[in-house]
């Protein structure tokens, strides 16, 4: 046995003597109110008697009925009040109390801590990043409004990693408010002489102060948080508007859209063109690109569904002109027309924050109660030398194309490079793809991105992983060539154009966020909290790609209800945004979809889990359509059906991974799913089918025995 073994097993016996002392004596019986009125009198004069005994024994007695978690707090510190008076009631009864919880923190920690931390390390690294932040502002909270049980402060408080100094002097001062009322209420108990005593003006004071002291701690915390940046500026005396919102993209739109439904008046700024990049750079044009191309790839595969002699010839001006005309179709969605008649007031222009309560746009001051900043994100250009000296493209600019690149390099292999580089091969364009990285789409499973790379270089798409971009030269002979490094080797890659594809950077600059003060994360993005709001002005609201965590049009749209929720309600009701079950897909052909955890992030965050697999070579959908072959990947508590995660690689799997982001969403099992009608045939086949696989792996064993010797018999 070792030593630390040892010692907590002393500890528990320890504790366990003590306790069985407790109930043994039947001390319970002197922790009472009316215990307390009984003795108030002898109690008194005993201490008059024996000051310095009674107050040592008094703070024994108090240390450990805190440190053991002991009902009878709140009559110990009334009798602190009775017995000594407010001033030396308090000193006692704070330090007291603090030793005491500091102690009941130590002796969670020391039984508890290593387990929690080891089994849900996934959960508490999050805690423990909470609490390295602001552990010492979230213990005063909890110990200045007292609705939580002390000792479960204490036990919760022990298994984070708050600093045990910390603790014993926040929960000091946190506590002292309350001790100051409770030990003042035990002054006027002592005073009682009968019950018509209970109702003397001082005594329903003091309960009064009790009574109201919580909701005025947290007002006052509230306040004086919220209010440090704020009162800076002066507040005007009305408002234009409920909500003005910076930016017409996808969290703009929707923030606008529900505040102007629920009768908000809101304002709505966009300097560009309304929808932002989705519509008009981003999801929408990639994807009727995307749409081009394997419509292309399919007369390449024309023998193999029963044509002769296909011919087809590919005009990329018009397919770039179709793309175009899918973005002037959905342009009424998002448009200023359609905005207008909803009742939001639309501006085009640049905005500018004059203060936390007045934008200006167009030479027009907006005065309003909230701003909302969805200034979205830019592509992440590198300043590699001589990029700047050669023309090249990004997300943005991809689209004023109309001659196909004869050889195209695209420069990072995340999904946007991915989608484009696969459409540009299909068309024609020779792709080199160079990621710096050992795999391309190196957030997901390894075997999805070996997946998707062999489809690629089957394709002809040159896939250069483990290639770090060095520089851009043109030679004597105006050829522009990218310069790389790969395991100490320099390659030169000629090429005619160039797509920056490297992620995107947050808009955060050049509108007044930075003049007042607000933070920006080590990775360019918006700090805000769970809420929504920036971390220094109480009425300032983010949402979508300007802030993160998850750049895609669909959360920027869950975000935005948040935040127009929350800006319009604050202060009486406010939300927490949710991200436990945040889907996504890279549109590649095959697409790979995913929600929840896959294995590489379970492996990392050191989360017990199963791992069930289904071949989608075998669903008889796939199979006629000429599309058999991916996957299905389910993650799930061992032992449970619980689903943890799901990645799902092949055709049309954005589509069919939704009734997984709806199982996660409801706390549905696989045997919901198992037990679920699915038409067939269908893509969605799939999920049943990797719910069966799940369910065969874990059926009940014995049962089976059994159910085999039954029927065995029933044949006899």
């Amino acid at each position: 046995m070792s030593k630390k073994i040892g010692g907590r097993l002393s500890l528990v016996a320890f504790l366990c003597l003590l306790f069985v002392a407790y109930r043994w004596f039947d001390l319970g019986q002197y922790l009472s109110l009316e215990s307390l009125k009984v003795h108030q009198a002898s109690l008194h004069s005993f201490y008059l008697e024996h000051p310095g005994i009674v107050a040592v024994i008094f703070a024994i007695v108090y240390v450990l009925s805190t440190a053991l978690s002991l009902p009878g707090a709140t009559i110990l510190t009334l009798a602190g009040g009775a017995i000594f008076g407010l001033g030396l009631g308090v000193a006692l009864v704070s330090f007291s109390s603090t030793l005491g919880a500091t102690l009941a923190f130590l002796a969670s920690r020391f039984f508890l801590r290593d387990l929690i931390q080891d089994k849900f390390k996934d959960k508490i690294t999050k805690v423990n990043q909470g609490i390295k932040k602001e552990g010492a502002f979230y213990l005063l909270t909890l110990r200045l409004v007292p609705i939580f049980p002390f000792f479960l402060i204490n036990l919760v408080m022990g298994l984070t990693s708050i600093r045990t100094m910390t603790y014993f002097f926040v929960s000091q001062i946190g506590m002292l408010p309350g001790t100051i009322v409770y030990v003042n209420a035990g002054t006027q108990l002592a005073k009682i002489d009968s019950l018509n005593g209970i109702l003397s003006p001082e005594l329903l004071f003091s309960f009064s102060l009790i009574g109201i002291l919580p909701l005025l701690s947290k007002w006052a915390l509230e306040f004086y948080r919220s209010g440090k940046y704020i009162r800076k500026y002066k507040r005007p005396k009305s408002f234009d508007f409920n909500m003005v919102v910076i930016g017409g993209g996808s969290g703009g739109l929707v923030s606008a859209y529900i505040a102007a439904a629920i009768k908000a008046k809101v304002a709505l700024i966009e300097k560009h063109k309304m929808g932002g990049d989705c519509l008009n750079t981003g999801c929408v044009p990639s994807k009727a690109l995307i749409r081009s191309a394997k419509i292309f790839s399919y007369f390449e595969r024309a023998i193999e569904f029963g044509f002769e002699n296909p011919s087809v010839k590919m005009d990329f001006s018009k397919v770039m002109d179709r793309v175009q005309k899918i973005i002037k179709e959905i342009e009424p969605h998002d448009s200023i027309e359609r905005y207008s008649k909803m009742g939001v007031e639309c501006f085009q222009g640049t905005a500018k924050i004059l203060s936390p309560y007045e934008v200006e746009v167009n030479g027009k001051i907006l005065r309003t109660k909230n701003i909302v900043v969805a200034t979205g994100a830019s592509p992440l250009v590198p300043p590699l030398p001589g990029l700047s000296e050669v023309p090249y493209l990004t997300s943005d600019t991809l689209w004023n194309l109309r001659t196909l690149p004869r050889r195209l390099v695209v420069l990072g292999g995340g999904p946007i490079g991915c989608e484009l580089a696969q459409s540009f091969a299909r068309f024609g364009s020779q792709v080199s793809l160079v990621e710096m990285a050992p795999r391309i789409l190196n957030r997901e499973d390894e075997e999805v991105s070996s997946f998707v790379t062999e489809k690629f270089r089957n394709e002809g798409v040159s896939v250069l992983v483990g290639h770090k971009a060095l520089s851009f030269e043109t030679t004597g002979k105006n050829e522009r060539v990218l310069v790389c490094e790969s395991l100490g080797r320099e390659l030169r890659i000629p090429f005619d154009e160039v797509l920056i594809a490297l992620g995107r950077k947050a808009n955060v600059k050049g509108f007044g966020l930075e003049e007042l003060g607000v933070e920006i994360s080590s990775g360019g993005t918006v700090v805000a909290d769970q809420h929504l709001r920036v971390t220094n002005y109480p009425n300032i609201y983010v949402v979508g790609d300007v802030t993160g965590p998850y750049q895609f049009t669909h959360t920027a749209s869950h975000q935005a209800w948040y935040v127009a929720v929350n800006a319009l309600f604050s202060p009486f009701k406010k939300y927490k945004v949710d991200y436990r079950v945040i889907p996504w897909c890279t549109f590649t052909d095959p697409e790979v979809a995913r929600v929840g955890l896959n294995e590489m992030e379970a492996k990392e965050k050191g989360i017990a889990y199963e791992v069930t697999r289904y071949g989608i070579e075998d669903l008889d959908r796939a199979i006629a359509e000429g599309e058999a072959h991916g996957f299905v990947k389910l993650l799930t508590s061992p032992g449970s059906d619980r689903i943890l995660g799901a990645t799902i690689l092949g055709s049309h799997a954005g589509e069919i991974i939704a009734e997984y982001v709806a199982a996660m969403k409801h706390g549905l099992g696989l045997n919901k799913i198992l037990g679920t009608i699915h038409i067939y045939p269908t893509f969605a086949e799939a999920n049943k089918y990797a719910a069966g696989v799940w369910k065969r792996a874990n059926a009940p064993q014995k049962a089976l025995e059994f159910l085999s010797k039954y029927h065995k018999w029933r044949r006899s």
